[in-house]
């Protein structure tokens, strides 16, 4: 028998070097947060995460001093996260604290202890820098180049941000947050119609002074990633609807909550119990912001403050656009065989363009099929068999920057049905488009795919195309259609699965 040692084992399969590791923590008033990560194939990969609920904001009297007891659970914990800081580069790392720090009297003191425990120096942000750098983390981690409003709610501060692209306009922060306001309206646990309806007055008191400046400079988009926000897109997403939060369904939860009588007795489907202590007075205030700034729909945000610590420490993260980089980073992580992508997304293109003005199609549309192709053999990593129902899980699963959730359940579902039967239940689920919308997306993607079959860019042949609202006509040369009977016959079936959703295929040569 032959014997194998470890350094026979190491030179059959030779270390590879991988990016150096960055950690970001956050000294938040309601939970402390640790993210470590490294970039892999020019996107971010998340190592590790580590979360402690401190409640720090808890532990400050009417004085503002903060407790002992507070300050010992925020040290324990940081004791955790110095662990895991030992094996990082000093420069990859950034460590702040924010609105309960700046607030008690004694902050320093806790901010001298935490630098002996962590063995680095914790910078405390002060408002305008912490809105700042929560409105970055959002504008490097979501495709909206056009005006936003930026909310979030933490356990001792909210923040407003309005910009554009990587341009902030104005920039807020109020001592007002939902460990605070739990405190002020809801200490014994007793849930009200009065008490919440105190805790929307005070907050929109506090916001009136913004008003006139914000809604001048106005917005496009509203984003936001605090846990309130989290919470009610678990909420959502429980109830198999997309992550967007509109005022009816938060005064749903608002009912709901005073019917429950007390924080100890909330009972809402996929609220969990560790969101449910401050559950209610983030809701409040975030009810007063939607009701102040006439706000009709709020998307969860991919990133937020630690996010922008994180990007901005990276190397030319605002070079490259977020959705090409994402893309990219998963066609090179995931082996995707990138001249067929590309080919599928150029025929894609191409039908799109044949058939947008008659069925009325927009760009960003377009933009979401190609990412589609790029993206519809990540599957194939896995196996063949199934290759589809494992692209749709990896992407379903997988970090997305660029691309909010309406977005990410068109690219799923697309990927899902790319060949083979349609369900159309899938298409009927969807949020960002319409039925009709989702089928003729999806009949353009199915063609690219049928077209592209022999993966060689000489093969595809010149060839006419156009619809009308129910039917796609395609002219391809006899003598092409002759020399490829696969390609052929599988066109012929297509039209078979495309009656099932109201729309035919007619070949001609």
């Amino acid at each position: 028998m032959e014997s194998h040692t470890a350094e026979d084992s190491m030179q059959a399969h030779p270390a590879t070097s991988t990016s150096p590791l960055y950690a970001v923590i956050d000294l938040g008033s309601n939970s402390f947060h640790m993210l470590i990560t490294r970039l892999v194939a020019d996107g971010v990969q998340i190592v590790d995460k580590v979360k402690r609920k401190v409640r720090l904001a808890s532990g400050l009297d009417e004085q503002n001093n903060l407790s002992q007891e507070a300050m010992s659970r925020g040290l324990e914990c940081l004791s955790f996260f110095a662990e895991r800081l030992q094996d990082i580069a000093p420069e990859n790392i950034r460590i702040v604290a924010t609105a309960t720090l700046r607030i008690a009297t004694n902050g320093q003191e806790f901010i001298t202890k935490a630098n002996e425990v962590l063995g680095h120096q914790v910078r405390l942000l002060s408002g305008i820098e912490e809105a700042e750098r929560i409105y970055l983390g959002v504008a490097h981690t979501s495709d909206c180049g056009a005006k936003k409003l930026v909310l979030d709610i933490g356990g001792a501060s909210t923040e407003l941000v309005i910009g554009e692209h990587f341009s902030i306009h104005q920039a807020s922060s109020l001592n007002m947050g939902c460990v605070t306001f739990n405190q002020r309206f809801f200490e014994d646990g007793h849930i009200t119609l009065q008490r919440f309806e105190r805790a929307v007055a005070d907050a929109k008191s506090q916001l009136l002074p913004l008003l006139k400046d914000y809604t001048e400079f106005g917005w496009q988009s509203v984003l936001g990633g605090s846990g309130t926000m989290q919470a009610l897109a678990e909420i959502l997403m429980h109830r198999k609807l997309p992550a967007i939060v509109t005022l009816p369904f938060m005064h749903d939860l608002k009912q709901q909550a005073i019917t429950s009588g007390d924080i100890s007795n909330i009972d809402i489907d996929g609220l969990t119990s560790d969101r449910k202590p401050v559950f209610v007075s983030g809701l409040a205030i975030l009810i007063a912001l939607f009701e102040s700034f006439e706000i009709s729909a709020l998307q969860l945000s991919s990133g937020a403050l630690r996010e922008g610590l994180l990007y901005e420490m990276l190397p030319d993260m605002r070079k490259v656009n977020i959705r090409t980089r994402t893309i990219h980073s998963l066609v090179e992580r995931f082996h995707i065989d990138v001249a067929h992508a590309d080919r599928v997304s150029q025929q894609a293109s191409h039908l799109f363009d044949c058939y947008a003005k008659t069925w009325q199609l927009n760009e960003q549309l377009k933009q979401l099929l190609i990412s589609a192709c790029q993206l519809h053999e990540v599957g194939l990593l896995l196996s063949y068999k199934y290759h589809q129902q494992h692209g749709a899980y990896i992407i379903q699963h997988a970090d997305l920057p660029g691309f909010d959730q309406t977005e990410r359940q068109l690219i799923v579902t697309l990927i899902k049905l790319h060949k083979g039967d349609i369900d159309g239940a899938l298409l009927d689920k969807l949020a960002l488009v319409d039925k009709e919308k989702a089928s003729q997306l999806l009949a353009i993607f199915r063609l690219a795919v049928i077209l592209c079959r022999r993966r060689q860019d000489e093969v595809l042949p010149e060839y006419t195309t156009d619809a009308d609202k129910h039917t796609i006509k395609l002219c391809l040369p006899s003598t092409w259609l002759e020399k490829h009977p696969l390609i052929a016959d599988e066109l012929l079936h297509e039209n078979d699965h495309l009656a099932t959703l109201g729309l035919s295929l007619v070949i001609s040569c």
